[in-house]
């Protein structure tokens, strides 16, 4: 059983059964990947992946666990290779990042500025998703940090730290009916078409909860993960807009009125989570800090010695976030 063996079957599993696709981002042959695959299963005397003629269909049962163990074993070998690094040469790697569209476009900007501008040797990658796509990421090793607001939660492996809150606010064009509104209710926002996030995105189910309280049932008739996307739309009048209030840009957005609906809406929280067991580099640690600063390197310490959620919100329930 060889290391190149085992990232081949997760890296296949990984890419939808779909060996070709597989070969060009390893960055060798295809023939070369199905041979060893197969002598693989060959040694362990079991099948990893079912087959229809050449094409591979599905992952066995046994396949599963074998995948499941092969990406521990890589992770691990991964994390050897960073402690060699970190001890080599401190301020040499690479740090991925998986978020949403308006974490990569409002928050982390400066962040990431600041952070290239210590560390110009860190390669600094970036991929953006749904929360649901980012917890995925960080929870296989795909990328080392996940920022989201929503859907870190349900990943049980991810150690899942708050960074700070935020709210919504409800944007209209200039001379809309709104405008004209001294502070908001929910019943006047229902009377208008809404576009926003889609469900489940930055805090979308917020925004639910809050009108099934009230017994409203909004029309939304358009959502998006891109807040720019969102605005776009109600500059056509399409409808009422509801974005996080970072989203909105004074400069570009003059066109667009903000009205505040930090009274209508329970603030959410945006958190940064990273898989258990990863080694933290001393940049990756400065990375967190320069985020969110009380998550300092003693903080992560004793949140990585918390075993479930439960113990993680005790450990925060006294910390103050900062609101954004």
């Amino acid at each position: 059983m060889k290391l190149q063996q085992l990232r081949y079957v997760w890296e296949v599993a990984h890419h939808d059964l779909n060996v070709s696709a597989t070969a060009q981002s390893l960055y060798t042959s295809q023939p070369g990947i199905s041979k060893q695959i197969r002598l693989l299963e060959d040694e362990l005397g079991v099948e990893v992946f079912s087959r229809s003629g050449k094409h591979l269909t599905r992952v066995t049962p046994a396949g599963e666990k074998i995948i499941d163990t092969a990406g521990e074993i890589l992770r691990k070998v991964e994390s050897i290779k960073q402690i060699a690094q970190e001890f080599s040469d401190e301020k040499k790697g690479s740090l991925t990042i998986a978020t949403t569209h308006t974490q990569a476009r409002y928050a982390l900007p400066t962040i990431i500025k600041d952070f290239i501008s210590q560390y110009p040797d860190v390669s600094l990658n970036m991929h953006q998703g749904t929360p649901v796509q980012i917890a995925e990421m960080a929870a296989d090793g795909s990328v080392d940090f996940a920022i989201a607001t929503d859907a870190l939660e349900l990943f049980n492996e991810l150690v899942m730290m708050p960074c700070y809150s935020w709210n919504r606010c409800v944007l209209v064009p200039k001379n809309h009916a709104l405008a004209q509104v001294s502070e908001l209710t929910l019943q006047d926002i229902a009377r208008f078409p809404l576009v926003t996030y889609v469900f489940g995105f930055t805090g979308a189910s917020k925004l639910d909860e809050a009108f099934l309280n009230e017994g409203l049932s909004p029309k939304v008739v358009f959502t998006a993960a891109d807040a720019d996307v969102i605005k776009t739309y109600v500059r056509l009048n399409l409808g009422v807009g509801i974005i996080a209030k970072m989203a909105y840009d004074p400069d570009l957005d003059s066109d667009l009125i903000p009205l505040n609906a930090d009274h209508l809406f329970e603030p959410s929280v945006t958190k940064i989570g990273f898989r258990r067991g990863t080694f933290l580099r001393g940049f990756m640690h400065d990375f967190i800090e320069k985020f969110a600063p009380h998550l300092t390197k003693d903080v992560i310490q004793e949140a990585i010695c918390r075993h479930n959620k439960a113990e993680l919100d005790e450990l925060f329930s006294h910390f103050q976030l900062p609101s954004c």
